[in-house]
């Protein structure tokens, strides 16, 4: 077993590409953006410019039809394990959160019947505003969206071993702090490269087994 207790463990989840089976953000711009929100991306992974400024950048270029993109964001399907697996952490007594450095406007519609804390951006729909109310002016980089390195420690602090369960760049510091830490995709590569111990996932499926056995 990987968690030594799960009724004393903290889980955060990702959302694009690890609950949802694509990037949603990446998938809207994909269908709505002019080319060149590739080389925002590009500079993100870099690290030249933060998330917040890239998320910015990118909302510009989505606009901010909300039916439209609401309509496009749908078309991106859910792991189908990821109600039974927070249903099983939350009946074993786990902290559960999901935390998510996107666009935000459709976590809460497709999770919110979890039940569960959710950190995203949120899109003010009245002004066309993306803002970040979980963001951490006190963190030394201070550039992301959502942090989700401040919530990891904040659980490490109430006696919690943490679990993170990631596949992108905004996980990374999130990876950093995690005890635990499940990567796939971009996240795994950067583990590797860093020297950040992670145990590999391709689904749901399979942190499942790594939290549970079988």
């Amino acid at each position: 077993m990987l968690v030594r207790d799960l009724s004393s463990a903290a889980v955060f989840f990702d959302f694009d590409g690890t609950i949802s089976a694509t990037d949603t953000g990446v998938y809207l711009l994909e269908r709505l953006a002019s080319p060149g929100w590739r080389e925002l991306g590009d500079r993100y992974e870099a690290g030249e410019i933060g998330s917040r400024e890239c998320l910015t950048l990118e909302w510009a270029l989505v606009g901010a039809d909300e039916s439209r993109l609401r309509a496009v964001a749908a078309e991106v399907p859910m792991d189908p394990d990821v109600d039974a697996l927070v249903r099983a952490l939350v009946e074993a007594g786990a902290e559960v959160t999901i935390v998510s450095d996107g666009f935000g406007f459709n976590v809460h519609e497709q999770l919110g019947h979890l039940g569960i804390p959710i950190l995203t951006n949120e899109v003010d729909w009245s002004t066309g505003v993306l803002g970040f109310p979980n963001g951490d002016p006190s963190c030394a980089c201070a550039s992301c969206g959502t942090c989700k390195r401040a919530p990891i420690e904040a659980a490490a602090t109430r006696g919690r071993q943490t679990v993170l369960v990631g596949d992108g760049a905004s996980d990374r510091r999130g990876a950093m702090a995690a005890d635990v830490v499940f990567a796939k995709d971009g996240l795994a590569k950067w583990c590797a490269d860093e020297s950040v111990p992670f145990h590999p996932f391709e689904t749901l499926a399979d942190v499942r087994r790594g939290l549970f056995g079988g």
